[in-house]
């Protein structure tokens, strides 16, 4: 419960400053704890703390994210599967344990046969000290994480447009100046609520709103124009209203000419698109992509965001470069009122991608195949640059590499890969193949359940470090709650670790500031360059942008205002042809089945889904489905369905709504078993970013009754 009740003695109040540990705008808060006697339950209030990136607000999951970190459910002592069952065991024993998996494999097959999985609510620290730890004290190439499945084609597109990938190219506080804005595959009106005061401050001041997304939400109620995409064919879309823009002559050719590279192929490419055909393949009207073009190419100043809906497919990467394309051809970046924003899902989605808990990425976001970039960093750790090892990958990728049996054992930190992945019932059978599974985690998660050894970690309120949100903005998350039972920090285990494995001169820290002041050398220079940021300056300013060069650097909330990150100042536009989704319907399988989020729960739901308020208000998952096509498949509301793809199956209670596309279905991801929606999703990759394909695949409905 959440109460303001108070206590006579301060004795038996105990307050801890934190920070949110959900969605990526990391909202700060205030938890309180009070007993009225000794060996009474506590009763906690929770009151947001003003910040520059929350204004002072908090959501329902963040109210309520208390519940879990001091559930009776927390795992308190490390665990070790003997039999089939759990039992207790001491660190050592489970750190010896890991030791003798880890070097047998490695003797054997070559330190290749180890994996790392990382998870992007990791701090910055342990995403950094993560990478590390798969490179020295492993000497591994296989290292990625669950941010893959979020950020991955919007940072790349980013990364090869600009020149560097930051999820916002200006400060939210850009947001109410916009005249439009293009709202692409998000809903933050569920997915970051407490970012939404900005948009409707926006509202407020006259912005006109274009929100494209198959289903009506929470988002799509401030809309002035709801484009209902069908899934799959955001970059057709996208490509039709640069057709208009082209046609009507909205083409900002002073900013194209001076600041872009490669319009004239953009020009040619979008030529030749027929407007009428476009409509047919997208669902939305040659109308309402001329009146998008129209509202957008006029308005002195615009914006586009894009997020998963956008980006989780076969052709993300090409996607949102077809976003930014019009926002460069309309000459709508590095002014205020103008940029583009990768809505950033988990907490530390933007700085996990930063520091090298990537395949591909050293700290910095460096680049492990770039012999300069490697010679920094095996400078700053003390090795030589031949000793790191070469590129790894991605994260489905080495799922398949477990099902090979080339890598045979797994260590999983802050991610629940069973869940998360696509085609999950392939990722389960392969994680059951590994010779040696260890799982860090606070709950026995479903991919927890089939480890051989679990960790048990600390909670946000519990462990001190940086997060970096959906802006750029490094923030010093505080944690000064003791850590319960025989818990440990993600961090220091990993210290623990590579001293037992002969690594530990390369891994002398003891805080969270330790790291971080190494992590400030490495990114030195780097896109991502954190060198000016330190713990002093985060607690005295409370946030700071990067690229922050120097200590006396005020950051950058505003990026690209005179050049972009590219050697010769310009972004680079390019042609993005139409695509069609992976898998698409058949007889056989005639829905397109789009997943996303609610409310009250956040990503595989390991964490919500133990917070007894948030799970009262969601208790199950269910299948979103328009009245028009339940009747034509027989299915009724509110009676358990089975939904079926060519991977697998699962079971869902119908939910009927208008809201929805008549050939589309929609089911939230965070519910793990005969519910988990990812049984179903297809994993086919995106051929540059390796996002699979989770917002279309092709499926089936029949009643169970």
């Amino acid at each position: 419960m959440i109460t303001a009740t108070s206590m006579p003695s301060s004795a038996d109040r105990k307050t801890f400053d934190t920070q949110c540990p959900f969605c990526s705008v990391q909202c700060k808060m205030e938890v309180t704890e009070e007993r009225a006697a000794s060996g009474a339950r506590p009763v906690y209030t929770v009151v947001p703390k003003l910040n520059a990136a929350s204004e002072g607000r908090l959501c329902i999951k963040g109210m309520n994210a208390y519940q879990h970190a001091l559930t009776g459910d927390r795992i308190l002592q490390p665990l070790v599967k003997k039999d089939g069952h759990f039992v207790p065991v001491s660190w050592e024993e489970a750190y010896l344990l890991i030791k003798r998996k880890f070097d047998a494999l490695s003797d054997n097959g070559g330190p290749d046969t180890l994996g790392l999985y990382g998870g992007g609510s990791l701090t910055n620290e342990t995403a950094y000290l993560l990478g590390k730890f798969a490179r020295v004290a492993l000497q591994t190439r296989y290292i990625d994480y669950n941010g893959r499945f979020c950020m991955s084609a919007a940072a790349s597109a980013g990364n090869k447009t600009f020149g560097a990938d930051r999820g916002l190219t200006n400060p939210m506080s850009d947001i109410p100046l916009a005249k439009c804005i293009i709202l692409a595959g998000t809903n933050i009106a569920e997915c970051q609520p407490t970012l939404m005061p900005y948009f409707t401050r926006a509202k407020e001041n006259g912005t006109y709103f274009i929100v494209i997304d198959p289903r009506e939400t929470g988002t799509t109620a401030i809309a002035d124009l709801h484009l209902k995409v069908k899934p799959g064919m955001d970059a057709a879309l996208a490509g039709g209203i640069q057709k208009v823009l082209l046609d009507e002559g909205l083409i900002d050719e002073k900013f194209v000419n001076e600041r872009t590279t490669g319009f004239d192929d953009v020009r040619s490419s979008l030529e030749s698109l027929d407007l009428g055909e476009i409509a047919d393949i997208t669902g939305v009207s040659a109308e309402q992509i001329r009146q998008a073009a129209l509202a957008f190419g006029k308005a002195a100043t615009a914006m586009v965001f894009t997020a998963r809906g956008v980006e989780q497919q076969t052709d993300g990467y090409m996607a949102v470069r077809s976003f930014l394309n019009m926002a460069l051809m309309t000459g709508n970046m590095g002014k205020p009122g103008c940029g583009y924003g990768a809505v950033t899902g988990q907490g530390n989605g933007q700085g996990g991608r930063e520091h090298g808990q990537k395949a591909d990425q050293l700290p910095g976001y460096r680049l492990i195949e770039n012999p300069e970039d490697r010679a920094y960093i095996a400078g700053v750790w003390g090795i030589e640059p031949a000793e790191l090892p070469g590129k790894g990958v991605s994260a489905y990728e080495m799922m398949q590499k477990i099902h090979a049996r080339e890598i045979r054992s797994l260590f999983v930190m802050g991610s629940n890969p069973i869940v998360s992945n696509p085609n999950a019932n392939f990722v389960e059978e392969g994680l059951k193949k590994l010779d040696f599974l260890v799982v860090a985690d606070m709950f026995m998660s479903e991919t927890a359940r089939l480890a051989d050894l679990i960790l048990p970690v600390s909670a946000y309120i519990e462990n001190e470090g940086t997060m970096t949100n959906l802006e750029g903005r490094v923030l010093l998350r505080p944690a000064n709650r003791p850590v319960p039972g025989e818990a440990k920090h993600d961090w220091r285990i990993l210290c623990e670790l590579a001293e037992l494995l002969g690594k530990g001169s390369f891994f002398r820290y003891e805080s969270s500031e330790d790291i971080f002041e190494e992590l400030r050398i490495a990114s030195r220079g780097g896109i991502a360059d954190y060198y000016g940021i330190t713990y002093e300056r985060l607690r005295k300013e409370e946030g700071i942008y990067w690229p922050c060069p120097s200590v006396d650097h005020p950051g950058s909330p505003r990026m690209f205002e005179a050049k972009f990150a590219h050697a010769n100042g310009k972004a680079e536009m390019v042609p993005v042809p139409v695509h069609f989704p992976d898998e698409r319907t058949d007889d056989s399988y005639p829905l397109n089945l789009t997943t996303g989020r609610v409310l009250t729960h956040y990503l595989t739901g390991v964490q919500t889904r133990r917070s007894h308020t948030l799970a009262a208000r969601d208790v199950e998952s269910y299948l979103e489905i328009h009245p028009v096509t339940a009747r034509k498949h027989g299915v009724r509301e509110g009676t358990l369905i089975k939904v079926a793809s060519r991977r697998g199956e699962i079971v869902v209670r119908c939910r009927l709504s208008g809201a929805i596309r008549e050939d589309t279905v929609f089911v939230p991801m965070h519910w793990g078993d005969t519910q988990n929606v990812n049984k179903l999703t297809n994993p086919a990759l995106d051929p540059t970013c390796r996002m699979p394909g989770f917002k279309v695949c092709a499926v089936r409905v029949e009643s169970l009754f």
